[in-house]
């Protein structure tokens, strides 16, 4: 049996593929930890500076819940004495990323596969691929992943997307600004390559620090938010690469970042 995620590198990119194109790349148990999987690997190993997030083939991203229908009917089965649920699991995996995420969005994103492109930082996508949440459809609501869309979808957008369970294509998406690019398909590959160059010739250190204050900030008032910026502000400043970067800004050459 093939595994369901498989895990390339490239460089300083490390790339996430889920590999069930079969079941249009749907997200079960297995892939979720595969996907988790590569996300530790790629925070592992210092010379990595992006991860990137995509699917197999040209019809999918990934179409959502890989759905079996329990003993009861329910297409859920959460323990309730241990409701830590595997896509819940992921997704406070992927918040906690210090790594930039990008998607690279191959096919259409639906229920939980659009909450997968709504958990990374950056999105570039087939512009006739199909982003929504289909839940209503059968008698659901895109509950796991409300907190996701609410980061990054206008409210009434993300309103319609919930209610009627219509998807809209990439480039509708582009127009809220809940996707980056929107690109021919023939397009996808280089436009994600052009993407990722421009953000692993950053600072790593830089990037690592401002994503983990991020995640924290997004929670704080802006009282306790600003003060926590002033502290990690001065302690960044104390980095190797940042010390790099003001060197080099000064004598006009390119840095030679160290990720320290």
């Amino acid at each position: 049996m093939t595994e369901p995620v498989r895990i390339e590198r490239k460089g300083a990119t490390l790339t996430i593929v889920i590999d069930r194109e079969a079941r249009r790349n749907a997200l079960n148990e297995s892939v979720a930890l595969g996907i988790a999987a590569g996300i530790d690997q790629g925070e592992a190993d210092r010379s990595i500076r992006a991860i990137v997030l995509t699917g197999t083939g040209d019809k999918a991203f990934c179409a959502g819940g890989d759905l079996q229908p329990a003993a009861d009917g329910t297409p859920f089965n959460i323990d309730a004495a241990d409701p830590r649920h595997y896509v819940a699991r992921l997704l406070r995996r992927m918040d906690a990323c210090r790594l930039p995420l990008i998607a690279r969005v191959n096919g259409h994103a639906l229920a939980g596969g659009f909450g997968l492109v709504c958990a990374c930082d950056l999105v570039v996508a087939r512009e006739d691929a199909l982003l929504g949440v289909t839940e209503v459809k059968v008698g659901l609501f895109p509950m796991m992943i409300l907190p996701y869309l609410l980061r990054v979808v206008p409210y009434r957008a993300m309103m319609e997307l919930c209610v009627t369970g219509e998807p809209i294509t990439a480039t509708e998406a582009l127009d809220h600004g809940f996707v980056n690019y929107a690109v021919p398909a023939e397009d996808l590959h280089a436009r994600t390559e052009w993407l990722v160059e421009r953000v692993v010739t950053k600072s790593p250190t830089g990037i690592r620090l401002g994503k983990q204050a991020l995640t924290k900030i997004r929670e704080m008032s802006t009282d306790s938010a600003l003060e926590y910026a002033q502290f990690m502000l001065a302690n960044m400043a104390r980095t190797r690469d940042a010390r790099e970067g003001f060197a080099a800004f000064n004598d006009k050459r390119k840095p030679e970042w160290t990720a320290e």
